[in-house]
């Protein structure tokens, strides 16, 4: 039965014990701090991965930049670090709130499709509560590219986060083949190495756990095998994210490069860039 939703009543705790109360005022606050944590969470969480982003495109930026040079940072992820946490941190959340409330709409969308399933006359609102949530993740998933070539411009150039994004999604839309080519192509590499690596972990660990088993006293050996799987999985997805972001950030260098250099004004890509991309230098003689 109900019971009397008194502070003087319930004490310190009233506000977790009213669940059970007949007053939701309490419920109305435990509601709205439930999702201040879900907010700052998700902002956290985007900021974490914007920082992580932002501080290797600083890492790898130098190296393109500077190597020609020899002027590369002794600890080129230190200096990217310590440089994105002292004058981009504000770029890097603005950034996260956006991915944050893009994900937030997504969230409430899918509670309010769980409330309506078990409605019986609710069918068209559930079909058009799955097409605002499919087109809410194609949004997240635009956004996140977007933000993330957004913060190779800001660890080159130090950028405010609107022009780095005006900036890095213009060069991007003038070179929209090139983008596509070397999209699909990382991707493919990088999820076959994921799949090699997993397959061939999940399969040395299936023979080895069963070929033991008896000695080791196992009654379930494929449970240290999933473990294993999955911890391969997620190790290997790790270390392939930071070449993904690694490619990502030379291929935005070199158009930078392409777009501010002619070869009379030299080239700060490798001679291998510059034979894929077929241009070279010119030497001090030679006419335009």
């Amino acid at each position: 039965s109900l019971v009397s939703c008194s502070v003087y009543s319930l004490g310190l705790f009233s506000l977790v014990s009213c669940v059970l109360c007949s007053c939701d005022y309490p419920c109305r606050v435990l509601l709205g701090m439930q999702v201040f944590h879900l907010v700052g969470w998700l902002w956290t969480a985007n900021w974490i991965s914007a920082l992580g982003q932002c501080v290797l495109a600083g890492a790898f930026a130098s190296y393109y930049w500077l190597h020609s040079a020899k002027k590369v940072p002794t600890f080129p992820l230190l200096s990217a670090f310590t440089r994105t946490l002292f004058y981009h941190t504000g770029s890097l959340a603005f950034g996260a709130a956006i991915i944050t409330i893009v994900q937030l709409i997504r969230a409430c969308l899918a509670y309010l499709e769980t409330k309506l399933k078990g409605a019986p006359n609710n069918k068209v609102a559930v079909y058009l509560l799955r097409c605002m949530q499919c087109f809410f993740y194609c949004l997240e998933k635009l956004l996140k590219f977007i933000n993330k070539n957004a913060y190779i411009e800001i660890a080159v150039y130090g950028y405010n986060f609107c022009k780095a994004a005006r900036t890095a999604f213009s060069l991007l839309l003038r070179n929209i083949l090139r983008v596509a080519a070397v999209n699909s192509i990382t991707g493919f590499i990088l999820l076959l190495g994921r799949l090699l690596i997993t397959g061939g972990v999940a399969v040395t660990a299936f023979y080895y756990f069963r070929s033991v088993g008896t000695t080791l006293d196992l009654h379930y050996y494929l449970g240290p095998v999933m473990v294993l799987t999955l911890a391969a999985y997620f190790i290997s997805a790790s270390f392939f994210d930071t070449y993904d972001m690694a490619v990502d950030t030379i291929f935005l260098c070199v158009l930078e490069d392409l777009e501010h250099h002619d070869g009379s004004k030299p080239y700060f890509m490798s001679k291998t860039l510059m034979k894929t991309f077929k241009v070279e230098n010119k030497k001090e003689g030679d006419s335009k």
